[in-house]
């Protein structure tokens, strides 16, 4: 009876333990010291919960909206990002921190609501983008990696999730205000009134165009690839292996390769077209696809489920390596391009339709665009320009031709080009006549900004939202928080 009794008792204590880590949270975690069986048995009638110091706890959920969670471990995450990119933050903060991950939450609730989505693809190439950022400012691969004391795989798997959040934040809030316009007597009233150094000012901008050619990847290397896909999908057919370990272990898409490769529900329209051509045509999730070439590299797809015009699959990513003698040729032949250009044997805009890889510029005459604020236009700010083309056009004068250099392209890939310099046109205040775009583009963004602030407002009247009691009398920019 007494073995059975003490069973009984230690069987409760477990009990107990379990349901109080599944209401505070398995992170929640005081760090102390263990009694001994026996002490604990003698003092069990005076035993009185230490309280639990800030300093013990490990991670903890601080504030929850709707369903989200925010942990500590997040706000000390974007405080440490702040820091390295010397961002200031208005007010307290250990309140504004949390709060302004908390009205991001809010974007993200309604995003998951209306069924707003990004793709792996964006995710990845935004990644990408900002990797090549840091690389080119600290000057190679190798000092990044011993910077961050990371490899570049993780780095892409630890920025992912916040850049995916991002994403879609961004594009919730760009269907909030999607119907917002502003019309001309708007602008022309907005700045009539306002003092000149009120006016805004525009900072030397130019327009340029450029011809891209992607360096030659030897059939060999491409072999190499090949028979790699192809041993992998032997593998899994053998039953040797599956497919989302192999994905985990060997795939170069740094968006889905933790998840073992898989892509979630995702409409045709959001893949790459021959990505989509052959995942749509899967039938068999035991079956692995034949060898797909996208503008991103070389796939194998395995079918997990379809639901409607949604399929959700797996896939692996290899990419071809580019020699640095693959890369010298192609700076060579674009050096003699130019070099032909200068001595008049054909315009830059001609060469540009027989000879760049760049279809995004190919059609209009090598002449880049600029999307970066919602709108479509040929002129770039020098910080709005990839570094690498913003570097090439430093000295040049107007209608001169750069030198060839590498570059990374949007798409992640390594190219090579030459630019030309359009035109330059030196910083000024706005004027309604030369820089309508500009006042218009303010007085749109303003009013965006109005409406999102009011969205805000409204949506946390009718969102559930709880958080520690110490947050509870920061000063807020938005009130509501605390219900």
């Amino acid at each position: 009876m007494k073995r059975r009794s003490l069973f009984l008792t230690i069987f409760a204590a477990v009990v107990i333990l379990t349901i109080s880590m599944n209401v505070y949270g398995t992170k929640n975690i005081n760090i102390g010291k263990l009694r001994t069986a026996s002490s604990a048995d003698k003092d069990t009638a005076k035993a009185v919960p230490a309280p639990i110091h800030e300093a013990s706890i490990i991670d903890e959920v601080i504030w929850v909206v709707g369903d989200e969670p925010i942990l500590k471990s997040d706000v000390e995450q974007m405080r440490l990002q702040g820091e390295a990119e010397n961002i200031k933050w208005s007010g307290d903060p250990d309140c504004s921190i949390p709060e302004q991950i908390a009205v991001q939450k809010l974007f993200l609730h309604q995003a998951a609501i209306d069924s707003i989505e990004v793709t792996e693809s964006e995710i990845s190439t935004a990644v990408d983008q900002q990797i090549n950022y840091w690389i080119q400012l600290i000057g190679s691969r190798e000092k990044l990696e011993e910077y961050r004391k990371q490899s570049l795989t993780q780095m892409r798997q630890e920025m992912h999730d916040d850049f995916r959040d991002r994403q879609l934040t961004e594009k919730m809030k760009e269907k909030l205000v999607e119907d917002i316009s502003v019309t001309p007597a708007d602008v022309r009233n907005y700045f009539k009134n306002l003092p000149e150094d009120s006016i805004p000012f525009v900072p030397t901008e130019v327009e340029v165009s450029i011809i891209t050619q992607t360096p030659k990847v030897s059939p060999e290397e491409i072999n190499r690839v090949k028979d790699q896909l192809r041993d992998y999908t032997e593998r899994v057919t053998k039953g040797d292996i599956t497919f989302a370990t192999l994905a985990r272990l060997y795939s170069e898409d740094p968006g889905t390769s933790r998840q073992g490769g898989e892509l979630d529900y995702t409409g045709r329209g959001m893949l790459d077209p021959a990505f989509a051509n052959v995942a749509f045509n899967l039938t068999d999730p035991k079956k692995i696809s034949k060898i797909v070439e996208t503008e991103f590299g070389f796939h194998i797809i395995q079918l997990i489920d379809k639901r409607g015009d949604k399929i959700k699959c797996r896939h692996i990513l290899l990419k071809p390596n580019v020699t640095d003698e693959a890369i010298e040729q192609a700076q060579a032949r674009l050096d003699s391009i130019g070099d032909d250009i200068r001595a008049k044997k054909f315009s830059f805009e001609e060469a540009t339709m027989y000879v760049s890889d760049d279809k995004d510029t190919r059609n209009n005459h090598g002449v880049m665009a600029n999307t970066a604020e919602g709108t479509r236009t040929s002129k770039f700010r020098m910080q709005d320009l990839p570094t690498e083309v913003a570097r090439a056009i430093e000295g040049l004068e107007v209608d001169s031709i750069s030198k060839a250099f590498k570059m990374i392209n949007s798409k992640g890939k390594t190219v090579c080009a030459i630019v030309k310099l359009n035109s330059r046109t030196p910083g000024h205040r706005a004027t309604i006549t030369e820089d309508f775009q500009v006042l218009k583009n303010v007085v749109l963004s303003k009013r965006k900004e109005e409406f999102l602030k009011d969205w805000v407002k409204k949506k946390l009247k009718d969102i559930y939202v709880r958080m520690n009691d110490r947050y509870k009398d920061c000063q807020f920019e938005y009130q509501g928080w605390v219900k």
